[in-house]
């Protein structure tokens, strides 16, 4: 980018700079109320350039109504890494506002803690500020009403807003908000318990199809301002020697042969992390040059050689699977316990035992991290970073330890996301390049490659799984034990941690519905070697295959339909209790178990959707296709799929063609729902075809796309059908939903084409 788009870019500043604002925000369910100075000063459509000729209405940090033109600026909190939450939030805000979309423009929020939680995580960028967002809008739209009835001398109560208007339908009266936008910011800021939302009714576009993607022309033509795109002037470009086992750090290298190379400025050695790692930066050595090929070549030159801890250096993928395995052969922490397991088990007329095992799965987004970061001492030590992130709040705080300089130091500027998945919501990389910035004293953004963003991921956690269930005289499922053993992802953030929580297995497992009158699920140990970060549905991914894919096994063992054994040991359409559940609590993604409950009804919703649009009752009569079903609950949603495989000439099988519903609750943008359901089929098909990461001495094998491979063209179905199953419940998650039952559905697939199952992922020779 020019100095120019630099200089845009820097006055950004003043959507957070110099409000003097607390970390009140919508976290705490109050949005931060106006201040002397607004975040849109600089986007005056009065005079762009004078910040004491702007005025209009400004209730909030989230909305501003300018004067004359009308032009609503509203801040879009949350990242956007494809989703379409720039393109679905001001939809919301549009019309609770009364506004005019054409007249709306989004303007990306950076990192403050004025605008609530920002980590896009979790399924939550709507679900979790929906109510919020209205409130934030229906603020703005009560002031211009009070403002229209003032100027009309007309009650409040027989005006509305609508096309960005304040219309009195008794008179045909009518003031356009950029009218009344100069009024209504001199007048008081409502309390929020006053703040009165419209009748859901009201909201004409949420919901519909014909949302416009706000960003789909930058994307396309190559307008779009992603990590790596930005620049400042002065920047040099780093790439970072990290160490390839978790813990080691250098224990030589050549830095004049490095420095030899054209191009390359400097070598610094980044400071060694300890654990527990958190967002740490890994160490190892940056290589800092004048373009990012001279930075590659130097770091090449480098010659380095590590020291790396013993109890990381031996870890080995075959090993720590029959470890892993081992583990789960033998009784754990249960979790959740109803009736009495062993005794039912005993007591079996037969019983059924399965394994099952995942390895490490890398995020792999398109878009490998990246951060540009620029300290600046004469400031008094601050810092500026640029970066495709996540979580800005995190990166405020983690480049300010880094740094060691207070929080309110740090600016955070968000550029849109090339995919994320969860990996950049760890704040390492960007600490990098602040680290380098400060000791090079120039701007320098640090840029990962794929071998570096594969190497050096916070991976998905490998697992191992267990199940038994018993089964009585008449073919009644009377016993299911379940034992799953994961190095979680508080290993990364706490000393000591080697076996999943109660917080972890709600992912899958304490909330999974079963009418079965004795269920235990037992948590066993495992320890991490490598950094375990949260990726696309997390333990859900692995949880989902176990009990689908063992379910389908008890299905076969009963000589029963798959999807009537689904609908049979589901049991009757209720609500769980916890009591029914035999647990004590269930932290339910964010929601409240009152709001969110575990819906038997929903769950056999969705199943039997997805078997409609199938045509499951029909399956047999299609020759040289086998068909498999699988349904799960996570992030508050309800997904069921179907997929169906084919044999090819050479024996190997195909995925031809996928069916999947959601039942998420209500929805606001229903065209970025189906494509998230299209784009988890082919990410829960790259996980089983393709597989994950796996170790060898430490380190991890695959270096890019050709070892750790995606779903390609010629491999994706010929058809993937998407649903949105309306249930009228609130806002459940999107995103991640969708993941978990493609792999099961596909694996239950080819044992009923082939009678061979799948217990794994990435099987050899099963998948063309």
């Amino acid at each position: 980018m020019s100095g120019e788009s630099d200089k845009s870019l820097i006055t950004r500043r003043v959507f957070v700079g110099g409000l003097g604002l607390t970390a009140v925000g919508l976290y705490f369910g109050v949005y931060a109320p106006r201040q002397k100075r607004s975040p849109f000063e600089k986007y005056s459509a009065l005079n762009p350039d004078n910040d004491a000729d702007f005025k209009g209405l400004n209730p909030n940090v989230f909305i501003h109504v300018a004067p004359v033109t009308g032009l609503v600026s509203v801040v879009c909190h949350r990242s956007e890494m494809g989703q379409g939450v720039r393109s679905s939030l001001p939809v919301l805000f549009a019309d609770e506002l009364g506004a005019d979309m054409q007249h709306v423009r989004v303007i990306q929020g950076e990192g403050n803690a004025a605008y609530g939680d920002q980590n896009t995580d979790g399924s939550s960028s709507v679900r979790g500020v929906y109510q919020r967002m209205r409130s934030v809008a229906a603020t703005a739209r009560m002031m211009l009403i009070s403002a229209a009835a003032a100027e009309l001398k007309v009650p409040e109560s027989e005006l509305v807003a609508e096309n960005h208007e304040v219309v009195h339908a008794a008179s045909g009266r009518k003031l356009k908000f950029g009218d009344l936008a100069i009024a209504a910011g001199a007048l008081p800021v409502p309390a929020a318990d006053k703040v009165v939302l419209r009748p859901n009714a009201e909201l004409k576009r949420v919901g519909t199809n014909k949302l416009p993607l706000i960003d789909g022309p930058d994307y396309v033509s190559g307008k779009a301002v992603f990590g790596a795109d930005v620049s400042v002037p002065d920047m040099l470009i780093a790439v970072i020697a990290r160490p390839p086992v978790l813990g080691g750090k250098p224990s030589g290298y050549n830095r004049d042969a490095a420095l030899k190379v054209p191009g390359v400025r400097h070598v610094v050695d980044m400071p060694h992390p300890q654990p527990p790692y958190g967002f740490q930066p890994w160490g190892g050595v940056a290589v800092v040059a004048e373009n990012t090929w001279a930075a590659m070549k130097g770091r090449d030159a480098l010659e380095l050689t590590w020291d790396n801890p013993a109890a990381h250096a031996s870890y080995d993928t075959a090993a720590y699977r029959d470890e892993l395995f081992k583990s789960v052969r033998a009784p754990g922490t249960a979790e959740r316990n109803v009736g009495d397991v062993d005794a039912a088990l005993k007591s079996s007329a037969s019983t059924i035992e399965a394994e099952y095992y995942v390895p490490h799965l890398a995020h792999a987004s398109m878009e490998p991290p990246v951060a540009l970061a620029r300290y600046n001492v004469a400031r008094g030590g601050s810092c500026e970073v640029w970066a495709p992130t996540q979580n800005p709040q995190a990166v405020r705080t983690e480049v300010a330890r880094a740094l060691g300089i207070a929080e309110d130091r740090v600016q955070v500027y968000v550029t849109l996301l090339g995919g994320a998945f969860g990996r950049k919501s760890k704040a390492d990389f960007c600490s990098e390049a602040a680290l380098v910035s400060k000791a090079v004293g120039q701007p320098v953004r640090v840029q990962w490659t794929r071998t570096d963003d594969i190497h050096n991921d916070y991976l998905n956690a490998v697992s191992a799984q267990h199940l038994t269930a018993g089964l009585d005289s008449n073919g009644k499922v009377t016993a299911w034990r379940h034992r799953t053993a994961f190095p979680p992802i508080g290993s990364t953030f706490a000393p000591g941690v080697d076996v999943a929580s109660a917080g972890d297995l709600q992912q899958g497992m304490l909330d999974v519905v079963l009418d079965v009158p004795n269920v235990r699920i037992e948590a066993c140990k495992a320890a991490p070697h490598v950094r375990v970060g949260w990726l696309r549905s997390v333990y859900n991914i692995f949880h989902a295959f176990a009990i689908n894919s063992f379910l389908d096994e008890v299905a076969s063992a009963r000589k029963k339909d798959p999807l009537d054994n689904l609908l049979e040991l589901y049991g009757p359409a209720r609500i769980h209790t916890l009591q029914d559940l035999g647990i004590k609590e269930l932290g339910n993604y964010g929601g409240s178990l009152e709001e969110h409950p575990v819906d038997g009804e929903r769950l056999q919703g969705v199943l039997k959707h997805v078997a409609t649009m199938a045509n499951w009752s029909e399956r047999a009569g299609v020759a040289g296709r086998g068909f498999g079903i699988a349904a799960h609950r996570s992030f508050n949603s309800y997904a069921a799929v179907v997929a169906s495989v084919r044999a090819s000439s050479n024996g190997a099988v195909s995925v031809d063609e996928v069916w999947i519903a959601l039942d998420p609750g209500q929805v606001i943008n229903p065209d970025r729902v189906h494509a998230q359901l299209e784009g988890s089929v082919l990410s829960g098909m790259s996980h089983i075809i393709h597989g994950g990461v796996t170790h060898a001495k430490g380190a991890a094998e695959q270096r890019n796309f050709d070892t750790l491979q995606l779903v390609r063209n010629q491999a994706a179905p010929r058809k993937i059908h998407t649903a949105i199953v309306e249930s009228g419940k609130p806002h459940g998650g999107v995103g991640e939903p969708g993941v978990p039952p493609v792999a099961p559905a596909i694996a239950n697939a080819v044992f009923a084409l082939t009678g061979k199952r799948v217990r794994e992922f990435r099987p050899t020779g099963v998948f063309a």
